[in-house]
């Protein structure tokens, strides 16, 4: 679908709902710690972020992504809803987070959450993605469109054997390193690599990769740290052996 998603809400619509203590800031990605992109104390250290709230919220979720993925492809639109649900959450999640806590309230009940869907949606999603959203909104699971959204796009890639890398580097990666750092992906794991690409200005110079749940570091940043601790780790071994053998001379 082409077109974004722009939701038919009235003001008091886009309200939040009162008194409904799982009112919640929108998912961002990372319980532990800011997104990438945050600001972020010296102190800190930045990571990739974690695409799901908890393993339980993942596990749930993938079920409903199947079922979605399932549904599309079997409608042959497997492409133009994935696009749907893009949208959803980057048109109409994003821009208004109040109609977002109301589909994730226990205190709205799912007629009234299909009542809204229908209301801000109908004429402008697909059956298959508006059906979907319906049968989420009676098992009350609104509430975690976001890891959907992640897992949905798992298991896209995985059917078309797309594998998606995340980049930092210290400065903007330009065309040229780019397409260098896409073939070696591709002759290191397989398959069609997408990059996800980040700037993180700490890291000196070289660059972090992940893959999954893999965390490859080639970045001087860390070869330092490195270096640093083991610097340290020796002179705390160093002054622990002098110590010894003092204690031992004494001894005699």
């Amino acid at each position: 679908m082409g077109v974004p998603l722009t939701p038919a809400l009235s003001q008091r619509e886009r309200e939040p709902v009162k008194g409904d203590s799982s009112e919640r800031e929108p998912f961002n990605g990372d319980p532990e710690g800011p997104p990438c992109g945050t600001s972020m104390t010296k102190s800190a250290k930045r990571t990739f972020s974690n695409p799901y709230v908890n393993v339980g919220a993942q596990q749930v979720a993938t079920v409903y992504a199947s079922a979605l993925v399932d549904a599309a492809e079997a409608a042959g639109k497997t492409e133009a809803v994935m696009s749907e649900l893009d949208s959803f959450i980057a048109d109409v999640l994003a821009v208004v987070p109040h109609f977002e806590s109301v589909l994730g309230s226990a205190l709205v009940s799912a007629d009234e959450k299909n009542a809204l869907l229908d209301k801000a949606l109908r004429g402008q999603a697909s059956p298959v993605f508006l059906n979907f959203l319906k049968v989420v909104a009676r098992h009350g699971r609104l509430d975690i469109l976001r890891p959907i959204h992640q897992a949905a796009h798992t298991l896209f890639d995985r059917m078309r054997g797309v594998t998606r890398v995340q980049v930092a580097s210290a400065s903007e990666l330009d065309d040229g390193l780019t397409r260098q750092l896409t073939d070696s992906v591709r002759k290191m794991l397989g398959g069609v690599p997408m990059l996800e690409k980040e700037v993180w200005p700490e890291l000196v110079g070289g660059m972090m990769m992940r893959v999954g749940d893999t965390v490859y570091d080639a970045s001087i940043s860390t070869r330092l740290e490195r270096i640093r601790q083991t610097m340290i780790d020796r002179s705390v071994h160093e002054i622990q052996s002098r110590r010894d053998r003092f204690s031992s001379a004494e001894g005699n």
